[in-house]
């Protein structure tokens, strides 16, 4: 008998014991094996969620229609499953969830903040955990240089095997019948400053790594590392090195590219008909002292396609040149496809921190059209119908002066939207059928310090941001719909506090969750308010759906993390009262 077999043996062993039945949802033995085939066509098996986005193309969007515009008000909590990862460590006093649950074939794999995986059972109308998985990070080690929180956004599945980063720079290989680690590889370096809380983007027998720490001066990267070797097959840098193309974007006399950011700790999205991987690219470094590195400072704040096979870069779209706001582009990429009259037109599309949508062709990276989503809007006055940069940005200058622009002569200045972005990691969702793309917003203004940065300044893990922010106004936020055919806002539900969770669509709903514990479902069409239900924790996560034996359930994790509470709490006061969590929530009718 095969080892496969044998693993097989023993967990269908185990279910029995314990009163499960494996194949409760109808499905064979084979089903559970990930390959390529299945992740291609992870939109024909509707009743699964077995892509971090849902699919290749970041539409997060299901057409499970069971819970839909009439029925929802019926919806109501199915179960729960407490989880772990609580503890603090570092800088941090707790951990956070802001994972996205895979679902196959009614089993559940989520992750806490500091990376341990857990498998769930989610038939007979209850979850049970059938095995935890847990890292050992050492927490004060990884904590102490995860600048904006423990988080871990999720897992991915491949052959038998759950695909998972820890805080502390680990690519993780899980078997998924026992929970017993099959092989690990260190990608990432804390001892840098670089940490990884995104999950990762499984590609051709390639898991994709991107990388957090712009704020401890890494030199940002993505990376490819083949789950049958264990091997690194390419790494690409986000900064480039002395002669590569982009590095005469960096103006310097000293050397800034070394320290220059540029992290991508967002999961990316892939286009298999041009073999193209796309991900985005956070801020500069220092986040806030443009003038130590005049230039453009490429390919920081950018979407970059990459080849899936070398890794090279084969074009990039830059939001902020010279970014003086840390204004990450680091939001997922919606490809999308439109019929017209003269084709079919091929769209990138990207909610910016900036406070910009843009879409660009994601055949040659050309810019299309951008429409802001948040309504107070400073920092620039617009952007450039025709080339897509910000109105003010001049090529023949090295440090840019936008409207309101935080610089070493004018130290202390309001900005809008806030440094934690008109939109920050939390992913849109998009509708194909009505063409609405939908938008978590985050409606802010703060005060930004530039504090100049001197040469040789930099120490390993140790900030390096060249100022801060302080004093935000009353945080509010909106979910806010685009329609994609014309790049026009067409619709706006107004919410109390910041999206920070992400979005789920459905043919006729979008599901949402907020950071004092409500979770609502809108109107796909007007986001009119159609349910609500407060979890009693704070929502920092995007919601799945899927279904178990023909029964459509809603899933989401509930468990306030990140760096909200530590620099951004004074904007939502309200917020002190809702205490730690570490909840997975599922809802059905």
């Amino acid at each position: 008998m095969s080892d496969r077999k044998i693993r097989l043996l023993g967990c269908c062993m185990a279910a029995l014991v314990s009163g499960l039945v494996i194949n409760a949802a109808g499905a064979r033995a084979d089903d559970n094996t990930m390959t390529q085939e299945r992740l291609l066509n992870a939109d024909q098996e509707d009743g699964n969620w077995i892509l971090h986005h849902k699919d290749y193309s970041a539409h997060r969007f299901s057409n499970l229609n069971q819970i839909n515009a009439d029925s929802v008000k019926n919806l109501k909590v199915a179960w729960t499953v407490q989880l772990g990862g609580l503890e603090g460590g570092g800088i941090w006093t707790h951990g956070g969830l802001e994972g996205t649950p895979i679902a196959e074939n009614g089993f559940l794999y989520v992750t806490d903040g500091w990376g341990s995986v857990y498998k769930i059972d989610a038939h007979h109308g209850e979850g049970v955990m059938l095995w935890k998985m847990d890292p050992k990070t050492d927490h004060d080690w990884a904590g102490a240089v995860a600048c904006c929180g423990v988080d871990n956004r999720g897992v991915a599945l491949w052959g038998d095997m759950v695909i998972s980063h820890s805080l502390d720079g680990r690519l993780i290989a899980t078997d998924k019948n026992t929970g017993k680690i099959a092989w690990q590889r260190q990608v990432a370096n804390p001892d840098k400053g670089e940490v990884i809380t995104g999950a990762p983007l499984v590609v051709k027998n390639m898991a994709i790594t991107g990388v957090a720490g712009a704020e401890y001066g890494i030199r940002g990267w993505v990376a490819a590392t083949d789950l049958t070797t264990h091997k690194e097959v390419w790494r690409t840098y986000t900064i480039p090195g002395k002669g590569e193309p982009g590095s005469e974007t960096w103006k310097d006399d000293h050397e800034a590219r070394a320290t220059g950011g540029g992290s991508t700790w967002v999961t990316g999205s892939y286009d298999p008909k041009s073999d193209t991987i796309f991900w985005g690219v956070g801020n500069p470094g220092p986040d806030w002292d443009s003038q130590y590195r005049p230039g453009d400072n490429l390919y920081t704040d950018s979407t970059i396609a990459l080849d899936a096979n070398s890794g090279k870069i084969k074009w990039h779209f830059q939001h902020t040149p010279n970014d003086p706001y840390d204004y990450d582009s680091v939001a997922e990429n919606v490809l999308v496809d439109l019929n017209g009259p003269n084709g079919t037109q091929k769209l990138d599309l990207e909610a910016d921190r900036n406070g910009v949508g843009y879409a660009v062709d994601r055949d040659s990276g050309k810019f299309l059209w951008a429409v802001p989503f948040v309504k107070k809007l400073t920092w620039t006055k617009g952007v450039d119908p025709e080339t897509g940069r910000p109105l003010e940005y001049d090529a023949s200058k090295p440090v840019q002066n936008y409207a309101v622009t935080p610089s070493r002569d004018d130290k202390v200045t309001m900005v809008c939207p806030g440094n934690m972005g008109g939109k920050n990691w939390p992913p849109t969702a998009y509708n194909p059928t009505l063409h609405l793309w939908y938008i978590p917003v985050i409606e802010s203004c703060n005060r930004i310090t530039n504090e100049p940065t001197k040469p040789g300044s930099f120490k390993a893990r140790e900030m390096f941001t060249g100022g801060g922010p302080s004093d935000p106004v009353r945080i509010t936020g909106s979910v806010t719909a685009i329609d994609v055919t014309t790049g026009k806002e067409v619709a706006k539900q107004e919410a109390p506090y910041p999206m920070l969770g992400g979005l789920l669509a459905t043919p006729t709903l979008v599901f949402a969750g907020q950071p004092d514990g409500h979770v609502m479902a809108l109107d796909a069409k007007s986001l009119a308010p159609l349910w609500t239900f407060n979890t009693g924790g704070g929502v920092s996560a995007p919601p799945i759906t899927f279904t178990v034996d023909g029964k459509q359930y809603i899933a989401l994790l509930v468990g306030q993390g990140g760096a909200w509470d530590k620099w951004f709490i004074d904007g939502t006061p309200d917020l002190k009262r809702i205490a730690p969590s570490s909840t997975l929530y599922v809802f059905g009718l």
